[in-house]
């Protein structure tokens, strides 16, 4: 192939979720690199992966989002730098694409399934329904950031589910070291935002209608967050695919699995109701 940067999808987990233009590509780059902060695929995935189309090379932040190395050797190799999920969806890689072009170098996409387009069908929640994505983070340092909880607030007063994604990384850092967030962490970090953004929410602006409509959205989700529904999806387009309907205080015993992400919905059309109560905790 010819020499170049291949950013490529590889779909939610494990080899059978990819497509056939994407194993190809990868199959004849003359380097493989897997960025491996964004999201994870399992060790036994990626084995079964690198069986199938060479070996490959695991790469962290730092090579992403300073990628000197990366494009260096993609100006006279073909380079396929593999990405869990479609590789466009994080704002990191639209950033390597855009440094590439910069550089000079070919940049080629094979989109792959992402979370985002899979998970709103699976819980039988209306597509068209979904506000802004938001992402629940650990405590960095002990910081508990609340600006997740009130996209998620904001978001439920006018009418729209949430999809919030679960942080990889303990550090912040992404060096390595995952640590993949596990239900009960979700549970236990919505509970702190709450706390936190309930000694909070006086100060927040209520000159407009969107700032008041936030401001009460913001009171009554802390007053409320233990008892809020929302839909536990793990594993999602694996074999280990698991979907609850339960608390936030549930969480802390739900079953957990590899990579997890919530859904928040928002007030139910009917039939949404019924999809979701497929899920509901026996």
């Amino acid at each position: 192939m010819a020499a170049g940067l291949i950013l490529i999808g590889m779909g939610p987990g494990g080899i059978s979720g990819m497509t056939l233009s994407a194993i190809e590509a990868a199959k004849n780059a003359d380097y493989r690199r897997y960025e491996a902060y964004t999201a994870l695929w399992s060790e036994s995935h990626i084995s079964e992966l690198e069986n199938e189309i060479g070996a490959i090379d695991k790469v962290m932040r730092p090579e992403v989002e300073d990628p000197v190395e990366l494009l260096e050797l993609a100006k006279t190799e073909c380079v396929a730098l593999l990405i869990v999920g479609d590789p466009l969806q994080a704002t990191t890689h639209v950033d390597l694409q855009l440094q590439a072009i910069e550089a000079g170098v070919e940049c080629t996409v094979i989109h792959g399934i992402s979370i985002t387009g899979l998970v709103t069908g699976a819980v039988g929640l209306s597509n068209y329904r979904f506000g802004r994505q938001t992402t629940l983070t650990y405590p960095y340092g002990g910081w508990v950031a609340t600006s997740p909880l009130e996209v998620i607030a904001l978001n439920m007063a006018q009418g729209m589910h949430t999809l919030a994604l679960l942080d990889l990384d303990p550090t912040g850092e992404g060096v390595g070291g995952q640590v993949p967030m596990q239900p009960k962490d979700a549970a236990d970090s919505l509970i702190k935002m709450a706390e936190k953004l309930k000694l909070s929410v006086e100060d927040m602006p209520s000159e407009s209608h969107l700032d008041k409509l936030k401001l009460e959205a913001c009171e009554t989700i802390c007053n409320n967050v233990s008892d809020l529904m929302v839909v536990l999806c793990s594993d999602m387009g694996t074999e280990d695919q698991n979907i609850s309907y339960l608390s936030v205080n549930d969480l802390a015993t739900a079953k957990t699995g590899r990579l997890h992400c919530l859904v928040i919905p928002a007030n139910l059309g009917d039939v949404e109701k019924v999809a979701l109560h497929r899920w509901a905790k026996k």
